[in-house]
């Protein structure tokens, strides 16, 4: 029994952060509200694999992954974002739907992943945690860039949680057994790293993120290209009736 709970304290504890990390956007700790974000993601990256270590794998895990990350990969970088660049903005229904869209489509894309069979070594659509992580670091980027240019971010990266674009899943490489042991030790051991340096650390894994969610974003423009270019190579095709 208590061995079958261990993953879900992983799920838990992932959703903790995401609580924590709202709350500290509301008092105004933006950095570190971002890492904390960052922190759950790992936590997001463990509980599959140590329940899967631990052969304990159930369809309550999964739901309750499903409802943390809604909260702290969709939810808490949406309100980061928010406090941080929008609020500023003349309070317009642009802000409000910008700001809504983006944990709306996540929990889309969640709902179609607990109920569509995926590619084997692939996810359809960008994972809402990578687009959470993203969406936290670049908001602290705000005095650099434009809040036009972070709102049109947002709404890419809603899109590219409900698209079809296949994206690499890491999620499937394992744990030894013999590694679990050392797994809370490394937890705490990202915690305190950063805590101390949550703004250098928030921006060290933005680059990462990007490219991740930019692949995706390469991925679909260049199979638009492919079709135009079928198109107007052939362009009676589209009127021929389907055999």
């Amino acid at each position: 029994m208590i061995t079958k709970s261990i993953p879900n304290l992983f799920t838990l504890g992932n959703l903790f952060l995401g609580m924590l990390a709202m709350m500290l956007a509301l008092d105004g700790r933006y950095s570190l509200a971002a890492i904390m974000v960052i922190v759950a993601m790992l936590l997001d990256g463990l509980d599959g694999r140590v329940a899967r270590a631990l052969n304990c794998s159930s369809e309550f895990g999964k739901q309750l992954d499903s409802l943390s990350d809604i909260i702290s990969f969709g939810v808490a970088p949406a309100l980061i974002m928010y406090l941080i660049s929008f609020q500023s903005l003349p309070q317009t229904g642009l802000v409000w739907v910008v700001t809504a869209l983006f944990p709306m489509c996540g929990a889309l894309r969640l709902a179609r992943f607990n109920v569509h069979k995926g590619i084997p070594g692939y996810f359809i659509g960008l994972p809402i945690p990578a687009a959470g992580g993203v969406v936290a670091t670049l908001s602290l980027f705000s005095k650099d860039i434009s809040a036009l240019y972070l709102m049109i971010s947002m709404i890419l990266l809603s899109y590219l949680m409900v698209s079809s674009v296949k994206y690499p899943n890491f999620k499937k490489v394992g744990l030894p057994k013999k590694a679990l042991i050392f797994t809370p030790f490394v937890v705490l051991l990202a915690v305190m790293i950063a805590v101390i340096f949550p703004e250098q650390i928030s921006k060290l894994i933005f680059v990462p993120l990007v490219l991740y969610a930019g692949y995706g974003l390469r991925q679909n423009i260049r199979k638009l290209l492919r079709r135009k270019r079928r198109e107007d190579e052939d362009p009676e095709r589209i009127y021929r009736p389907k055999r």
